[in-house]
């Protein structure tokens, strides 16, 4: 699906904030409330926008320690058991199959060290996984969610 300018300030209008009423945000793209909801609407049934959320701050509910996890798996590991796998440790909060040296990249969300270290102990056991590496984040720098800017040559702004 291609996005329009508006589209695409309607969907950062809704990362910044998913509660934005819609004539809140037909007023900052010069769109009246209902062409926005037509627009959501289709943005939603498209798959470009999958669903509305809260955003919590870990630390104030008290998951204070933050760390990425390398996997390194045995060979023949596929992506999908990777996933069936770490989906059982509500600690990983997001899991990627990257490049480079590792096969699969873990963020992970603990109570405390020793809750992390209880955390690796159990996934570094799982039957797939070779080794692992960790990175413990110190203290986060930037956090954003955010959609991306259009590449160039996307279609102009063109209201409802």
């Amino acid at each position: 699906m291609t996005l329009d300018g508006i589209d695409e300030q309607i969907i950062r209008a809704l990362t910044v904030d998913g509660r934005a009423s819609y004539g809140a945000i037909g007023a900052k793209v010069n769109l009246s409330a209902p062409a926005v909801k037509r627009r959501v609407d289709r943005l939603r049934a498209r798959g470009v926008i999958t669903g509305f959320t809260v955003r919590v701050e870990p630390a104030e509910i008290g998951w204070g320690t933050e760390a990425y996890v390398e996997l390194f798996c045995n060979p023949r590991t596929s992506g999908a058991e990777v996933t069936r796998r770490v989906r059982a440790y509500p600690e990983v909060v997001e899991a990627f199959m990257v490049t480079g040296d590792a096969d699969a990249l873990l963020h992970v969300f603990a109570g405390s060290m020793q809750h992390f270290e209880r955390v690796l102990t159990e996934i570094s056991a799982e039957p797939f996984v070779a080794r692992t590496r960790s990175v413990l984040v110190l203290s986060p720098l930037l956090r954003r969610v955010q959609a991306p800017r259009s590449h160039p040559g996307t279609a102009a702004d063109t209201p409802e």
